[in-house]
Formats: C-alpha cells, sequence, structure tokens
C-alpha cells in the first residue's frame, strides 16, 4: 500500500502558499553554497604528534613525543606537480558539455515549474470533490515543488537563464490543470499520466546522454566532472520520483477519463512541443 505524507493545510491554505511562479520571478542569484572550512586534522595515533602532550609539557623541546610521517597521510605535493593534479581534477567542461548542461537544465526547471502550476490548479476542485485524495495531491505536489527549487539552484548555480517562452509555459500549465480539475478526478489523474509519461521518457534520454558521455571520457581516462555527475544523480533522482507520480495515477482511474486517448494524446503532444522549444530558446 502506498503511503503519502500527510498535509495539515485544507484546500484554501494549500491554494494561497503553492506559489512557485513567484519564486521563480524573484530567485535568490546570490545565495550560493559556500565552500565548508577545511579542518586540520592532528593524528593521535602511537608514534604522531600528540597536541595535547606538548601543550602540557613545560618544555615542549624536552618532550618525549617526535614527530612521524604517517605513511597513512601522504604528504602534499607541491610546486609544479600540485598545479598540475588540480588542474587535471578541476578540468573545464568541453564546449558540447556546456551546451547540453545549459539545455537539460532550462527545460528541467521550465518542465518542474509547469509540474507546480498544474497541481496548484487541480488541487482545489480535486479535493472538494474527492477529499480522500488530499494527502495524494499535496505528495506529488510537494515533491514537484522540491524538483523546481532544485533546478532553480542549479539555473543560478551555474548562471543560465531560464527559457524566454516562462510566461506562456506558466499559463498554458495553468489552465491545464484548471481545466483537467473541473473535468473531474479521472481527467485529472490521465493528465498526471500524460504528462509523467513525457517527462519519464524526456529524463531517461538525458540519462542515456549523460552516461555516452561518461564512457567515452572514461575510455580517454578522463572523469565526466563535478557539474555532470551532479546532473545525472539529480536527473535520475527526480525521474524516479515523475515515474511513481505515473503509478498514482494510473492507480486512481486514469485510465477511465473519457475520451482517455484523445486527452492524453494531446496533452503528450503539448509536452513535446514545449520539451522542444524550451531546449533550444
Amino acid at each position: 500500500m502506498n503511503t503519502y505524507r500527510l498535509s495539515s493545510r485544507s484546500p484554501r491554505t494549500l491554494l494561497t502558499t503553492q506559489s512557485p511562479l513567484y519564486d521563480f520571478l524573484a530567485p535568490s542569484f546570490i545565495n550560493f553554497p559556500r565552500s565548508p572550512r577545511r579542518i586540520r586534522h592532528l593524528s593521535t595515533t602511537p608514534g604522531s604528534f600528540s597536541a595535547s602532550a606538548t601543550a602540557s609539557s613545560p618544555n615542549p623541546q624536552t618532550s618525549n613525543e617526535h614527530y612521524t610521517p604517517n605513511p597513512s597521510h601522504p604528504a602534499p605535493r607541491a610546486g609544479a606537480e600540485a598545479i598540475s593534479d588540480a588542474t587535471h581534477s578541476k578540468k573545464p567542461l568541453t564546449q558540447a558539455q556546456k551546451d547540453f548542461l545549459t539545455s537539460a537544465l532550462r527545460v528541467n526547471q521550465a518542465g518542474e515549474l509547469a509540474a507546480t502550476l498544474i497541481y496548484t490548479a487541480q488541487t482545489p476542485p480535486i479535493t472538494n470533490a474527492h477529499p480522500h485524495l488530499r494527502p495524494l495531491m499535496a505528495h506529488m505536489y510537494d515533491q514537484e515543488a522540491g524538483h523546481f527549487k532544485t533546478f532553480n539552484h542549479l539555473l543560478a548555480k551555474h548562471r543560465i537563464r531560464p527559457t524566454a517562452l516562462t510566461p506562456i509555459w506558466s499559463l498554458a500549465a495553468s489552465a491545464l490543470g484548471w481545466g483537467t480539475g473541473l473535468m473531474g478526478r479521472e481527467a485529472a489523474m490521465a493528465c498526471t499520466e500524460a504528462v509523467e509519461t513525457e517527462i519519464g521518457t524526456h529524463y531517461n534520454e538525458q540519462v542515456q546522454v549523460l552516461l555516452e558521455m561518461q564512457e567515452q571520457m572514461k575510455a580517454r581516462g578522463e572523469e565526466l566532472g563535478e557539474e555532470l555527475t551532479e546532473l545525472l544523480e539529480t536527473i535520475r533522482r527526480i525521474r524516479d520520483e515523475e515515474l511513481e507520480h505515473l503509478d498514482h495515477a494510473v492507480e486512481h482511474d486514469a485510465k477511465k477519463a473519457v475520451p482517455h486517448e484523445l486527452l492524453t494524446g494531446v496533452i503528450r503532444a503539448g509536452c513535446r512541443g514545449a520539451i522542444w522549444v524550451s531546449e533550444r530558446v
């Protein structure tokens, strides 16, 4: 049995607090994560330097404790060798990799914004008519809001602008959410089924591109790099959560929507078009 995190918010509160568009319009581009402070570790293993013993000795020069190199902690490299290692570990992205990163983050952020707006619009009519669906709707919305926040952070981190068509996608997503919500539970779930089918396919394609890129770099003795490795892990996690939403929709009678094939076909075609445009504009 699937369980969901219960939400104590009423439909009215849920509606007023779900405002991802306003979060998007004022992103925190200056709040970047700080590098953690490096902590110098003093080994207390036998035969190594002891800070406490030296501090307690009235004459450190006559202390019986002597510094002994620890073979498990090799001395750092210096000079040109250290610079060479740092350069190798921080190898910049190629232009093709930069283009992929830009396109992927831009379209993914647009898709997650649309998803939050769809659920924001669907929630009031669906939960008013079917109160037992309130935990499910809150659960799916909260996950989409988390995805949206993640891609907003990555856009700011990599200095990538959102798609220029954000206002259009926002209006379209809200209209789709209200329309399917007013059509009833089955239509709303069919909307989720269609959207998540296309989004799941889209994320799978991105994962495949990154894995192929990783294999090619491995063959050259290189690593994928921090930026693309982070993106790969993020997309995999979010893809799995999106496919979970697809399962929920099917379990709650998405297939019973009338007309199911026409409704899901139109929505899926719209999603494919939005993805194609957002990757390029």
